[in-house]
């Protein structure tokens, strides 16, 4: 078994994401510790201060609100954040088997 990637530094403005686990819905780190369902209102945090608002966004985790907690960088937009990398833009879509046709769907 390999040991997991080493993330690397961050070096552009970032917010962070997880899955909530009541649902498996994406969310969003928000003002007040709160994980929030639309990226508009993450918390945008500068790379030096990082460390310090992943240790706040995983007492989530601790506290059994969602798992996976990890950084995104983002370009700031006026209608708010937008992930630089193709993965968080996708995840922002929501659920990708929602986008499979009913027949391509495996039978149950």
């Amino acid at each position: 078994m390999s040991a997991p990637p080493k993330p690397r530094p961050l070096t552009a403005p970032s917010v962070f994401t997880a899955n909530r686990l009541r649902d498996g819905r994406v969310v969003w780190f928000g003002a007040g510790e709160s994980w929030l369902e639309d990226i508009a209102a993450a918390l945008i945090v500068a790379p030096e201060a990082a460390d310090a608002a992943l240790a706040r966004a995983r007492l989530g985790e601790a506290r059994q609100e969602v798992i996976g907690v990890y950084a995104v960088e983002v370009a700031p937009a006026p209608e708010g954040p937008v992930p630089v990398r193709i993965r968080e833009k996708l995840r922002l879509a929501g659920p990708s088997i929602a986008a499979v046709p009913d027949a391509w769907r495996l039978a149950s």
